[in-house]
């Protein structure tokens, strides 16, 4: 499968988000791991 060049930024978003939430799940702040995830999940909708 061939990555669309329009998907490139999306992606790279999605995955920041998703670091972002790792970083807030080693430091327990469970409430900000939840924000990043729920905006990841709504960059994939987004996007795809």
């Amino acid at each position: 499968m061939k990555l669309k060049p329009e998907y490139i930024f999306p992606l790279a978003l999605i995955a920041l988000d998703l670091a972002a939430a790792m970083v807030y799940v080693v430091h327990k702040d469970y409430k900000k791991t939840v924000y990043w995830i729920a905006a990841a999940v709504l960059n994939i909708t987004v996007t795809f």
